[in-house]
């Protein structure tokens, strides 16, 4: 990806992060959000992804409720990724809108957040985060 269209992307992640409330950006103090372009080959093979833009988001780490029973671990990190949010903000005729560019890096932080705090891949679904 290039530098212009990863600075675009950053910018609409600030931008995105700008309009959520408080109380969820000050999470982001406690656990680190990475934007990457794309999932890395051992995250693909964990979740079984075959394509580099067919994962948005990743949650690492144990997540919050967890956390005084679990074993030294890697560090907690929410990642999202560009290719994968690109791609969702494009339609099937190759239209990109800015709208759902903005809408999708809203869900996908919001779904690995609620990931960090033990809500499970169904339960996100079934709340309209999935």
């Amino acid at each position: 990806m290039n530098q212009r269209k990863r600075d675009f992307f950053d910018k609409q992640v600030e931008y995105v992060l700008n309009k959520l409330p408080e109380s969820v950006t000050q999470l982001f103090d406690e656990i680190p959000l990475h934007v990457e372009d794309y999932p890395s080959k051992n995250i693909r093979k964990l979740k079984k992804i075959k394509y580099i833009d067919d994962l948005a988001g990743y949650f690492s780490g144990v997540p919050i409720g967890e956390q005084l029973h679990a074993q030294p671990h890697t560090p907690t990190t929410i990642t999202i990724f560009r290719y994968g949010i690109f791609a969702l903000a494009t339609d099937k005729n190759g239209n990109f809108s800015l709208k759902e560019l903005r809408r999708q890096i809203r869900i996908t932080i919001l779904h690995e957040l609620g990931h960090y705090h033990g809500i499970s891949e169904k339960e996100i679904k079934k709340i309209g985060y999935g």
